[in-house]
């Protein structure tokens, strides 16, 4: 059953046309939601404003600055354990590397070296391979087949795009 318009009409307290009144009426007589909306909103504009006790904002305002005092300070010890933690999980596991470098710190470095010009040049050598295979690999496909790939790879996209807007869509009005 679609409760949209008479959800909205009951919850914004709209004047109505009487076209509009008289559906609604009928709805009404239909619907155990609508009528219980219709109920519960006719109680809350029935209902009577108790003014506060003497003193309230000042106790309020009070109580809203103790707790904002009481949070940061549970905020400050919170990052004093994490970041306390934190240097101790990193010491314990850089103990010892901070050894063996402090004990033989030219055999550190020349390893280092070592590794560093092994990745440069194995990113070289894998650099100059997919050139090599992106020069020649186009020549053996025939392009029906890049068609094909390219459509595939238009239609993933698309249905990525139509996946993404459908679950960042908000809804609108009030779900049952």
């Amino acid at each position: 059953m679609k409760h949209q318009p008479f959800e909205e009409w009951l919850l914004n307290d709209k004047n109505l046309t009487p076209v509009e009144k008289r559906e609604l009426d009928a709805h009404l007589r239909t619907c155990i939601h609508c009528t219980a909306l219709s109920a519960t909103g006719l109680a809350l504009r029935s209902a009577r404003a108790v003014s506060p006790a003497a003193g309230f904002t000042v106790r309020f305002q009070q109580r809203l600055a103790a707790q904002k005092i009481a949070e940061r300070r549970r905020k400050l010890w919170g990052v004093i354990v994490l970041v306390l933690s934190g240097v101790g999980l990193l010491g314990w596991f850089a103990a010892p590397f901070v050894y063996s470098f402090a004990s033989a710190p030219v055999q550190w470095l020349t390893t280092a070296v070592g590794y560093s010009l092994f990745i440069f040049t194995s990113l070289q050598a894998f650099t100059e391979a997919v050139m090599v295979l992106a020069r020649v690999v186009p020549d053996f496909i025939p392009p029906y087949v890049w068609m094909v790939a390219v459509s595939a790879l238009a239609g993933l996209g698309l249905l990525w795009v139509v996946s993404i807007w459908r679950f960042s869509r908000t809804p609108q009005g009030v779900s049952a």
